[in-house]
Formats: C-alpha cells, sequence, structure tokens
C-alpha cells in the first residue's frame, strides 16, 4: 500500500483543522504497521494556552496523533471506507508513558502496530517518536460502533 498523502488521510479520518493531527503517512503495509508523520509548528492554536512562554504540545494529543494513525491503519487493515452509520471511537488507552517534550519544529513520526481485534474492539500499540528518540508510548484502543 505504500505512502499516502492528506487528501487519502482526509477522505479516511472524519476530523479537521485543529484537531487533524496526521499530516501524511510515509509507509502502510495494510495488514499491521503504518508510519505517519505530523509536523508541530509554533502556529498551532494549542500553543496559545500550552503554554505561550513555554510552548509544549500536549501529552494528550500525543495520544489522540497516535490514535488517528490507529484508524488509518485500521481502515487499510479492513478495506473499507467510513460509512455513513460508521463511527470509530477511541475507546482507551493503557500503558502510556512519556519520556520527553515535544516542541514546535519538530516532526513526529508515528509508528503504530495492529495487535489484536476481537468483537469490533481493536488494540493497537503506538510510538510517537522524534528524531528517533521515544517521545511517547501506548497501548490505544479502538471500538466501532454504528450510529
Amino acid at each position: 500500500m505504500g505512502a499516502f498523502e492528506i487528501k487519502e488521510i482526509m477522505r479516511l479520518l472524519p476530523h479537521r483543522y485543529p484537531f487533524l493531527l496526521v499530516d501524511k503517512v510515509v509507509s502502510c503495509d495494510g495488514q499491521s504497521m503504518i508510519h505517519a508523520v505530523k509536523n508541530v509548528t509554533v502556529n498551532e492554536p494549542i500553543f496559545t494556552g500550552h503554554f505561550p512562554e513555554n510552548p509544549i504540545f500536549p501529552g494528550v494529543l500525543l495520544l489522540e496523533a497516535m490514535a488517528q494513525a490507529a484508524g488509518l491503519l485500521g481502515f487499510k487493515i479492513t478495506e473499507s471506507s467510513p460509512g455513513k452509520n460508521d463511527l470509530y471511537l477511541f475507546a482507551g488507552v493503557d500503558n502510556a508513558r512519556f519520556k520527553r517534550q515535544v516542541l514546535p519544529g519538530d516532526t513526529l513520526d508515528l509508528k503504530v502496530t495492529f495487535e489484536k481485534e476481537r468483537r469490533g474492539i481493536w488494540v493497537f500499540k503506538g510510538r510517537a517518536e522524534v528524531a528517533g528518540e521515544l517521545a511517547c508510548s501506548a497501548d490505544i484502543i479502538c471500538a466501532r460502533r454504528e450510529t
């Protein structure tokens, strides 16, 4: 499957600015792994309040970025597209660890692997890295629900 750009990301994910946290997909095997990228820029709205004098990308948004990458991988694994009656939800996070601050100018490498699926509950392992250094890791749990 390889790489894909923002148009494909926006086709698959319902998120939009300022909450779309994946800029491109570098690689995706369509079965078990995805490597996506988020470019962190100083003009992101979150930095007006977190924190104006010392901007730090919030840890909760690192988790959300990994969850969005997991959602993209889920669509590629199932070879499906979002339906009008389908909603994919961030159902949980386990084992979250924050190892370094993410700052404006950093490029986040979001590396997510599929672990298992049971009765509509999907489990992924995620890593957010900056220049090869671990910023955050977590187990991401997602659920598909009909609306």
